[in-house]
């Protein structure tokens, strides 16, 4: 996890504030993606969502935390690509699942 890497290197004014807040979403993000994997087909729809609206705040507050100069911009660029990346997979996901005729594979 990128992440990890990244807030040991915080200073400790931003590390025990938005550097906990970041990782308590990506740990949230992580758990309600799992749960959103076993939900059954009716509700999982409104469950990535619910991901994707948690993804979207991850992403503010990590610009947040750059803009506040606790990451360097190697990492920001590292992170925001790998966001950006999780959106996409959250977004074909949701999508996936309002177009069932075009199911390459049963989820």
């Amino acid at each position: 996890m990128i992440w990890v890497d990244i807030a040991s290197h915080i200073p400790k004014s931003s590390r025990y504030t938005i550097g906990v807040r970041i990782e308590n979403r990506f740990l949230d993000l992580l758990e309600l993606t799992y749960t959103a994997y076993f939900t059954p087909k009716e509700s999982k729809s409104a469950k990535i969502t619910e991901c994707i609206l948690m993804l979207d705040t991850l992403k503010f507050l990590v610009s947040v935390s750059w803009e506040a100069k606790a990451i360097s911009n190697k990492n920001y660029e590292d992170l925001a690509d790998k966001l950006n990346e999780t959106g996409k997979m959250l977004g074909g996901w949701k999508k996936s699942l309002a177009n069932p005729e075009k199911e390459n594979r049963a989820l």
